[in-house]
């Protein structure tokens, strides 16, 4: 029996349009970037116009490949409210190889910039710095292209490619705020260790899981004049230079052992931290590995204790373990980018397109948290996408907004 087609897209499927008064604005400092090569003077595709088609794809789940973007681009409502002409596949597709997306990230940077800043009220006030998980996670590409490739497949032994997306998440915002695009491989460039130590900023505490665990990373990251937290290897060495009593806090949140240690080897040429650290055991279930459906393993064994680094030394053991707790957020926000905003389908297997997608996610989750005044979640994206849809006057849908912002806190 042959496949189904998949029906056209209609003038009624697209939804969330209206928003698109506000956002075309913004993006009209991009209407320039990449036609210095056009000559001829016949570019139809301008660059504000593909942004706007890579958010019309991210706010309206009937829109899931690059094929769905042309065909939205043919209606005539899409065509009106975008400023957009029709687009066609070779268009879109050939895109990538003409812009530069670094002025998207210059807009979600201001975008940023835009939210509320933290006050008193923050979950954890203990900690100076913004605290920022960090993590990697891989996007898969049927495509077979050099830069991506990255390991065999469990099941036929075909080549696999992939593009690692390698992010920096503010925990208390519940906000991605930079992506970084490379191979998904783990050598040289790609590692995520590297990638970390060329994108370190001042002022943030980066929670971290033990793939980061590397003496001079911990160095970077304190002579950048941040801070860390970051879980470490069950095997670590280290000489106990003051052991902390416990308080009734820390033992109610399972910290078993605290104390400021030496980490490492004491040996000529050996790595190690050029500061002193401060190392808790917290108490968790333990993990013993299995086998998952089409090869692999779920996660390295546990022997059921937490071992933490950190260079806070002033901070109570008990908000350190719950900082490294709510690193987890990080791993639902890629699931939200995923199956929600619908980044498990790359639109582009060139590395510049999956970056200006990764950064058209993150507009389009900074947008969620201005307009909706709550973090990006499935809620307040249906918020977005399909609650709001009858509203035809903007002070009155904005007012609204401002009102339930107001009965949720």
């Amino acid at each position: 029996m042959a496949a189904r087609q998949p029906s056209k897209i209609r003038d009624s499927d697209i939804v969330g349009l209206k928003y698109f008064d506000r956002l075309m604005p913004l993006l009209e400092r991009l209407h320039d970037v990449g036609t210095q090569r056009d000559r001829a003077g016949n570019r139809q595709l301008f660059f504000d116009q593909y942004c706007a088609y890579i958010l019309l794809f991210l706010f309206n789940p009937i829109v899931t490949s690059l094929r769905g973007i042309q065909q939205a681009s043919e209606l005539k409502k899409v065509q009106k409210k975008l400023g957009c002409p029709r687009a066609s596949l070779g268009s879109l597709s050939e895109a990538t190889e003409v812009f530069d997306p670094e002025p998207v990230k210059h807009i979600a940077s201001e975008l940023a910039a835009q939210l509320e800043p933290l006050g008193q009220d923050r979950q954890f006030p203990e900690v100076k710095h913004l605290i920022t998980a960090v993590d990697g996670t891989v996007v898969k590409t049927l495509a077979h292209i050099v830069q991506a490739a990255y390991l065999r497949s469990p099941t036929d032994g075909r080549s696999m490619s992939a593009w690692r997306l390698h992010t920096h998440f503010e925990v208390e915002r519940g906000l991605p705020v930079r992506i970084d695009v490379t191979g998904a491989g783990s050598q040289g460039e790609n590692d995520e260790r590297a990638v970390l130590r060329n994108t370190l900023q001042a002022d943030r505490c980066y929670v971290m899981d033990r793939g980061y665990a590397q003496f001079s990373l911990f160095n970077a990251i304190v002579a950048a004049g941040s801070s860390y937290v970051c879980r470490v290897r069950d095997n670590s060495v280290y000489e106990v230079v003051e052991q902390r009593p416990l308080s009734a806090e820390a033992e109610a949140a399972q910290v078993m052992f605290d104390a400021v240690v030496r980490m490492g080897q004491d040996r000529k040429g050996a790595d190690r931290p050029e500061h002193l650290m401060r190392l808790l055991f917290i108490q968790t279930t333990p993990h013993h590995k299995r086998g998952k459906h089409g090869g692999g393993t779920s996660g390295p064994r546990s022997d059921g204790v937490l071992r933490i680094a950190t260079n806070l030394l002033d901070v109570p053991a008990e908000v350190i373990g719950f900082l490294y707790q709510r690193r987890w957020m990080i791993e639902i926000f890629f699931r939200f980018l995923k199956h929600i905003l619908g980044c498990r389908h790359l639109l582009s297997t060139n590395p510049v397109g999956v970056e200006i997608q990764a950064y058209g996610a993150i507009i389009a989750c900074l947008l969620i948290a201005l307009w909706t005044g709550k973090q990006p979640t499935k809620r307040t994206y249906e918020m977005i996408c399909f609650y709001f849809i009858g509203w035809a006057d903007e002070e009155e849908l904005l007012a609204h907004l401002a009102k339930l912002k107001n009965q949720d806190a």
